[in-house]
Protein backbone atom coordinates (compact mmCIF):
# COMPACT_ATOMS: atom_id res chain seq x y z
CA UNK A 1 0.00 0.00 0.00
CA UNK A 2 1.12 3.70 -0.58
CA UNK A 3 1.27 5.31 3.12
CA UNK A 4 3.76 7.47 3.78
CA UNK A 5 4.91 8.07 7.68
CA UNK A 6 5.80 12.15 8.08
CA UNK A 7 6.11 14.78 10.49
CA UNK A 8 4.28 18.38 9.76
CA UNK A 9 2.45 21.02 11.47
CA UNK A 10 4.65 24.24 12.73
CA UNK A 11 7.94 23.75 14.29
CA UNK A 12 7.08 24.24 18.17
CA UNK A 13 4.30 21.76 17.76
CA UNK A 14 5.13 18.99 15.47
CA UNK A 15 2.56 16.17 14.51
CA UNK A 16 2.90 12.64 13.64
CA UNK A 17 0.99 11.08 10.04
CA UNK A 18 0.31 8.66 7.87
CA UNK A 19 -0.62 9.96 4.34
CA UNK A 20 -2.68 7.11 2.40
CA UNK A 21 -2.67 8.16 -1.11
CA UNK A 22 -5.73 6.80 -3.70
CA UNK A 23 -4.95 4.20 -4.83
CA UNK A 24 -4.46 5.02 -8.79
CA UNK A 25 -2.24 8.08 -7.69
CA UNK A 26 -4.51 10.58 -8.62
CA UNK A 27 -6.69 12.59 -5.73
CA UNK A 28 -10.37 11.76 -5.82
CA UNK A 29 -13.77 13.66 -5.40
CA UNK A 30 -13.47 12.82 -1.23
CA UNK A 31 -10.47 12.43 1.03
CA UNK A 32 -10.61 10.90 4.50
CA UNK A 33 -8.80 12.58 7.81
CA UNK A 34 -8.96 10.23 10.65
CA UNK A 35 -9.73 11.97 14.60
CA UNK A 36 -8.10 8.89 17.05
CA UNK A 37 -9.65 8.49 20.45
CA UNK A 38 -7.67 9.50 23.27
CA UNK A 39 -5.37 7.19 25.61
CA UNK A 40 -6.29 3.41 25.52
CA UNK A 41 -9.30 3.95 23.32
CA UNK A 42 -6.97 5.09 20.86
CA UNK A 43 -4.24 2.26 21.11
CA UNK A 44 -7.11 -0.43 21.16
CA UNK A 45 -8.29 1.39 17.55
CA UNK A 46 -5.03 1.82 15.89
CA UNK A 47 -5.02 -0.91 13.52
CA UNK A 48 -8.81 -0.46 12.87
CA UNK A 49 -8.32 2.65 11.64
CA UNK A 50 -4.62 1.54 9.84
CA UNK A 51 -6.99 -1.24 7.90
CA UNK A 52 -9.55 1.42 7.35
CA UNK A 53 -6.99 3.84 5.99
CA UNK A 54 -6.08 1.06 3.92
CA UNK A 55 -9.54 0.12 2.14
CA UNK A 56 -10.39 3.96 2.15
CA UNK A 57 -6.79 3.88 -0.06
CA UNK A 58 -7.78 1.12 -2.54
CA UNK A 59 -10.97 2.40 -3.02
CA UNK A 60 -9.97 6.17 -4.44
CA UNK A 61 -10.28 8.13 -0.97
CA UNK A 62 -6.78 9.82 0.07
CA UNK A 63 -7.07 9.40 3.77
CA UNK A 64 -4.52 11.16 6.74
CA UNK A 65 -3.94 9.71 10.12
CA UNK A 66 -2.33 11.41 12.60
CA UNK A 67 -1.13 11.37 16.59
CA UNK A 68 -2.19 14.44 18.57
CA UNK A 69 0.79 16.28 20.23
CA UNK A 70 1.47 14.21 23.36
CA UNK A 71 0.30 10.86 22.11
CA UNK A 72 1.02 7.86 19.70
CA UNK A 73 4.19 9.24 18.19
CA UNK A 74 3.97 12.90 18.04
CA UNK A 75 6.36 14.46 19.99
CA UNK A 76 5.45 16.23 22.86
CA UNK A 77 4.75 14.98 27.19
CA UNK A 78 0.78 13.43 27.75
CA UNK A 79 0.84 15.42 30.64
CA UNK A 80 0.77 18.85 28.38
CA UNK A 81 -2.26 16.89 26.59
CA UNK A 82 -5.54 19.36 26.41
CA UNK A 83 -8.47 19.84 24.15
CA UNK A 84 -7.21 23.44 22.69
CA UNK A 85 -4.19 22.17 21.59
CA UNK A 86 -6.04 19.40 20.23
CA UNK A 87 -8.39 20.89 18.73
CA UNK A 88 -5.14 22.76 16.73
CA UNK A 89 -3.59 19.73 15.63
CA UNK A 90 -6.67 19.03 13.70
CA UNK A 91 -6.73 21.85 12.12
CA UNK A 92 -3.23 21.57 11.28
CA UNK A 93 -3.93 17.79 10.07
CA UNK A 94 -6.47 19.11 7.71
CA UNK A 95 -4.47 21.71 6.05
CA UNK A 96 -1.80 19.01 5.31
CA UNK A 97 -4.72 16.85 4.11
CA UNK A 98 -5.68 19.82 1.66
CA UNK A 99 -2.53 20.36 0.69
CA UNK A 100 -2.20 16.23 -0.32
CA UNK A 101 -5.22 16.12 -1.72
CA UNK A 102 -6.05 19.09 -3.41
CA UNK A 103 -9.89 20.01 -4.55
CA UNK A 104 -10.76 16.95 -2.92
CA UNK A 105 -14.16 16.80 -0.84
CA UNK A 106 -12.92 16.63 3.35
CA UNK A 107 -14.49 14.84 5.61
CA UNK A 108 -13.53 13.78 9.33
CA UNK A 109 -14.24 10.42 10.67
CA UNK A 110 -13.69 10.95 14.52
CA UNK A 111 -14.06 8.12 17.38
CA UNK A 112 -14.90 8.95 21.25
CA UNK A 113 -12.90 12.05 22.04
CA UNK A 114 -11.67 11.88 18.81
CA UNK A 115 -15.07 13.17 17.67
CA UNK A 116 -15.36 15.67 20.17
CA UNK A 117 -12.72 17.51 19.02
CA UNK A 118 -14.03 17.42 15.67
CA UNK A 119 -16.71 18.84 16.82
CA UNK A 120 -15.28 21.60 18.54
CA UNK A 121 -12.68 21.94 15.73
CA UNK A 122 -15.48 22.48 12.87
CA UNK A 123 -17.53 25.20 15.59
CA UNK A 124 -14.33 27.03 15.60
CA UNK A 125 -14.41 28.19 12.05
CA UNK A 126 -10.66 27.68 10.77
CA UNK A 127 -11.12 24.29 9.10
CA UNK A 128 -13.79 23.62 6.26
CA UNK A 129 -14.79 19.99 6.70
CA UNK A 130 -17.57 19.04 4.21
CA UNK A 131 -18.62 15.84 6.29
CA UNK A 132 -18.25 15.05 9.90
CA UNK A 133 -18.64 11.19 11.26
CA UNK A 134 -18.93 10.96 14.80
CA UNK A 135 -18.52 7.29 16.17
CA UNK A 136 -19.49 7.64 19.65
CA UNK A 137 -18.12 11.32 20.84
CA UNK A 138 -18.26 11.94 24.38
CA UNK A 139 -20.61 14.74 25.07
CA UNK A 140 -20.21 14.06 29.04
CA UNK A 141 -16.87 14.58 30.06
CA UNK A 142 -17.67 13.27 33.61
CA UNK A 143 -19.40 10.56 32.27
CA UNK A 144 -16.53 9.29 30.30
CA UNK A 145 -13.98 9.98 33.29
CA UNK A 146 -15.91 7.91 35.39
CA UNK A 147 -15.94 5.26 32.65
CA UNK A 148 -12.44 5.39 32.39
CA UNK A 149 -11.78 5.32 35.80
CA UNK A 150 -13.94 2.27 36.35
CA UNK A 151 -12.09 0.53 33.36
CA UNK A 152 -8.85 1.21 35.00
CA UNK A 153 -9.72 -0.40 37.93
CA UNK A 154 -11.24 -3.26 36.30
CA UNK A 155 -7.69 -3.68 34.09
CA UNK A 156 -5.76 -3.19 37.57
CA UNK A 157 -7.90 -6.39 39.23
CA UNK A 158 -7.68 -8.39 36.27
CA UNK A 159 -3.67 -7.28 35.50
CA UNK A 160 -2.67 -8.55 38.59
CA UNK A 161 -5.45 -10.81 39.57
CA UNK A 162 -6.05 -9.30 43.19
CA UNK A 163 -8.37 -6.59 43.58
CA UNK A 164 -6.46 -2.85 44.30
CA UNK A 165 -8.61 -2.24 47.28
CA UNK A 166 -7.01 1.61 47.55
CA UNK A 167 -8.70 2.20 43.75
CA UNK A 168 -12.02 0.54 44.73
CA UNK A 169 -12.56 2.68 47.64
CA UNK A 170 -11.57 5.56 46.37
CA UNK A 171 -13.82 5.17 43.07
CA UNK A 172 -16.64 4.31 45.80
CA UNK A 173 -15.96 7.13 48.17
CA UNK A 174 -16.10 9.71 45.13
CA UNK A 175 -16.96 7.88 42.08
CA UNK A 176 -17.10 11.45 40.35
CA UNK A 177 -13.89 12.82 40.70
CA UNK A 178 -11.53 13.25 37.91
CA UNK A 179 -8.70 10.61 37.50
CA UNK A 180 -5.20 11.53 36.71
CA UNK A 181 -4.03 8.52 35.26
CA UNK A 182 -6.54 5.82 33.29
CA UNK A 183 -5.52 3.01 32.00
CA UNK A 184 -1.75 4.16 31.25
CA UNK A 185 -2.35 7.18 29.90
CA UNK A 186 -1.37 10.57 32.18
CA UNK A 187 -4.79 13.49 32.49
CA UNK A 188 -3.28 16.96 32.81
CA UNK A 189 -4.68 19.38 34.84
CA UNK A 190 -5.80 21.32 32.21
CA UNK A 191 -7.57 17.94 30.26
CA UNK A 192 -9.13 17.32 33.64
CA UNK A 193 -10.85 20.63 34.29
CA UNK A 194 -11.61 20.44 30.41
CA UNK A 195 -13.44 17.18 30.88
CA UNK A 196 -15.37 18.09 33.68
CA UNK A 197 -16.39 21.40 31.80
CA UNK A 198 -17.46 19.12 28.96
CA UNK A 199 -21.50 18.87 28.77
CA UNK A 200 -23.81 18.54 25.77
CA UNK A 201 -24.80 21.67 26.18
CA UNK A 202 -21.19 23.08 25.35
CA UNK A 203 -21.31 20.84 21.59
CA UNK A 204 -23.54 22.85 19.54
CA UNK A 205 -23.31 21.56 15.90
CA UNK A 206 -23.46 24.20 13.02
CA UNK A 207 -25.32 24.62 10.06
CA UNK A 208 -22.19 24.32 8.02
CA UNK A 209 -21.26 20.79 8.04
CA UNK A 210 -23.29 17.96 7.59
CA UNK A 211 -22.91 15.65 10.29
CA UNK A 212 -23.33 11.90 10.53
CA UNK A 213 -23.67 10.50 14.59
CA UNK A 214 -22.99 6.80 14.95
CA UNK A 215 -23.58 5.38 18.03
CA UNK A 216 -25.07 2.58 19.88
CA UNK A 217 -28.96 1.51 20.20
CA UNK A 218 -28.53 1.73 23.94
CA UNK A 219 -27.19 5.25 24.60
CA UNK A 220 -29.74 7.72 24.95
CA UNK A 221 -27.30 10.81 26.28
CA UNK A 222 -26.07 10.87 22.39
CA UNK A 223 -29.08 10.21 21.20
CA UNK A 224 -31.20 13.27 22.76
CA UNK A 225 -27.55 15.26 22.15
CA UNK A 226 -28.40 14.75 18.14
CA UNK A 227 -32.05 15.51 18.49
CA UNK A 228 -31.58 18.83 20.18
CA UNK A 229 -29.42 19.44 17.61
CA UNK A 230 -31.88 18.82 15.09
CA UNK A 231 -33.86 20.89 17.05
CA UNK A 232 -31.90 23.74 16.11
CA UNK A 233 -32.23 22.90 12.05
CA UNK A 234 -28.80 21.62 11.96
CA UNK A 235 -28.50 18.96 9.41
CA UNK A 236 -27.53 16.14 11.51
CA UNK A 237 -28.77 12.51 11.25
CA UNK A 238 -28.89 9.92 14.08
CA UNK A 239 -27.68 6.81 13.03
CA UNK A 240 -27.75 3.13 15.39
CA UNK A 241 -24.84 1.18 15.03
CA UNK A 242 -24.11 -1.71 17.13
CA UNK A 243 -20.44 -3.33 16.82
CA UNK A 244 -17.85 -5.95 18.67
CA UNK A 245 -15.18 -3.49 19.66
CA UNK A 246 -14.66 -3.31 22.91
CA UNK A 247 -13.00 0.34 23.48
CA UNK A 248 -10.74 0.04 26.47
CA UNK A 249 -10.52 -3.55 26.25
CA UNK A 250 -6.91 -4.91 26.51
CA UNK A 251 -8.54 -7.20 24.59
CA UNK A 252 -10.77 -9.01 26.18
CA UNK A 253 -11.93 -12.46 24.15
CA UNK A 254 -15.29 -11.13 22.79
CA UNK A 255 -13.56 -7.50 21.76
CA UNK A 256 -12.71 -7.66 18.09
CA UNK A 257 -9.47 -5.33 17.42
CA UNK A 258 -10.51 -4.99 13.90
CA UNK A 259 -14.25 -6.02 13.26
CA UNK A 260 -15.42 -6.10 9.61
CA UNK A 261 -19.00 -4.57 10.32
CA UNK A 262 -17.82 -1.19 11.79
CA UNK A 263 -14.89 -0.82 8.77
CA UNK A 264 -18.34 -1.37 5.95
CA UNK A 265 -20.14 0.91 8.40
CA UNK A 266 -17.61 3.76 8.44
CA UNK A 267 -16.45 3.80 4.61
CA UNK A 268 -20.33 3.22 3.76
CA UNK A 269 -20.91 6.64 5.51
CA UNK A 270 -18.88 9.61 3.78
CA UNK A 271 -21.34 8.78 1.53
CA UNK A 272 -24.92 8.48 3.18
Amino acid sequence: MNAHPFMFGPASRQIFGVFHAAGDGRPGSTAVLVCPPFGQEGLRTHRFFKVLAERLARSGVATLRFDFHGAGDSPGDESEGELDGWRRDLCSAHEELRRRAPGSRIVWVGARLGATLAVLAARNGRCDPARLVLWEPVIDGRRYARLLREQHVVAIDTTFCIPDLAWRRNLAHDPDALPEEALGTLLSPALRTQLGALAPESLPLTALHDTLVLTSPDDQHTAQWAAEQQSRHMPVRLAYFQHRLDWTADPYPNSAMVPADALNRLQGALHE
